[in-house]
């Protein structure tokens, strides 16, 4: 049998699959001649890894004892860019972002977060597209939900799925044209997302509108972003209009944590035949590029788009599925990198908003 201090410098050396790197010094041990009781502790949600992680240190412990993971986290507030005040009730706000629409940059945003919330994490979505708000259908809220309204001038968002969701769309009817410039544009998001009661939030993710112009590069400027991730496709002309994005966080100096490549190869649903109908490693090329991960890819999915469609996404729709799987598996990811981006820089408080 080996001792404690041979059983946790094995631990600190297994690899982390969500970033690449060992855990290091992260894990605690109790043990007794019959049990071998592990605590992890992580600086990112990672509850669906529970089982497969435990099954792969059973395996590199070789023990004959009974082995019982518990996987805790912590999720700090990371420093976001210049010197703009973080936002009261959210940790880490992160921007969901492509350069062109028709990517499923929306659909990749509502799932991504759904994924994370079942990782373990309080997590909220901002849909940002005031001309095509789309994350109320989405999350399956009936039409004419409208947020309740705190002391006159608080909304407090309405929860699907166990995640807090504020839109345009609870604040407008599908029959009212939205026609504003620019800074009405930015003027209104701002005030929706600093006028949003969100409660105690890990992760608030931005659903940003498509594109790299003013809008979006005002709002990079505007709100305290701890990191960003690029959802594109592998064709060329998606991956140009992707490049301006990553381009614009940048500019901004906000980290991009990583590339979502979607509709990523095609499944057959008759033989189960891959192909990358779109192009092959565009994503991976991309990333490469510009020194960032890839999250994952998704493949080009009729289930996707038809549940998403029916307010009744892929994560929570069909948990057990191989695309579900993924989207999990793109979470722990990013929670992952952002925890260890932030490694050597210092932890940036949440700082509260007056109510005044």
């Amino acid at each position: 049998m080996q001792t404690d201090a041979q059983l946790q410098a094995t631990l600190e050396t297994l690899i982390d699959d969500n970033y690449g790197q060992p855990y290091g010094a992260v894990w605690t041990l109790i043990s007794d001649e019959k049990r071998l009781h592990i605590t992890l502790s992580l600086g990112y949600p990672a509850n669906k890894e529970q089982a497969s992680l435990e099954a792969r240190i059973k395996s590199q412990l070789s023990e004959s004892r009974d082995v019982v993971l518990d996987i805790e986290h912590k999720i700090e507030s990371h420093a976001t860019q210049g010197n703009i005040a973080g936002l009261k009730g959210v940790k880490n706000i992160i921007a969901v972002a492509s350069g062109k629409g028709g990517v499923g940059k929306s659909t990749t945003t509502v799932n991504l977060a759904l994924a994370m919330a079942k990782e373990g994490a309080r997590v909220g979505i901002l849909d940002a597209d005031i001309y095509g708000p789309s994350q109320g259908m989405m999350m399956g809220f009936a039409e004419g939900t409208r947020p309740q309204v705190r002391e006159d001038k608080f909304f407090t968002p309405p929860m699907a799925y166990g995640v807090q969701v504020m839109s345009m769309a609870f604040l407008t009817t599908k029959d009212t044209p939205v026609a504003w410039r620019g800074p009405m544009v930015t003027g209104a998001l701002m005030q929706i997302l600093t006028q949003t009661d969100w409660d105690d939030l890990d992760y608030l993710f931005i659903d940003m509108p498509p594109g790299t112009g003013d809008i979006q590069l005002t709002l990079a400027q505007k709100v305290p972003v701890a990191g960003s991730v690029i959802v594109t496709t592998p064709q060329d002309i998606a991956l140009l209009d992707a490049r301006r994005g990553i381009e614009m966080f940048n500019k901004v100096k906000i980290p991009v944590l990583g590339v979502v490549e979607n509709m990523s190869t095609h499944i057959c649903s008759n033989c189960g035949h891959h192909e990358a109908i779109f192009g092959d490693e565009g994503g991976v090329n991309l990333a490469k590029e510009y020194n960032v991960n890839v999250l994952g890819k998704l493949p080009l999915s009729l289930a996707i788009r038809e549940q998403s469609d029916a307010g009744k996404p892929i994560v929570v729709s069909a948990p057990e599925s191989d695309t579900a799987a993924i989207y999990q598996s793109i979470a722990r990811k990013l929670g992952a990198t952002l925890a260890s981006n932030q490694n050597d820089q210092f932890t940036m408080p949440t700082i509260g908003m007056s109510d005044d």
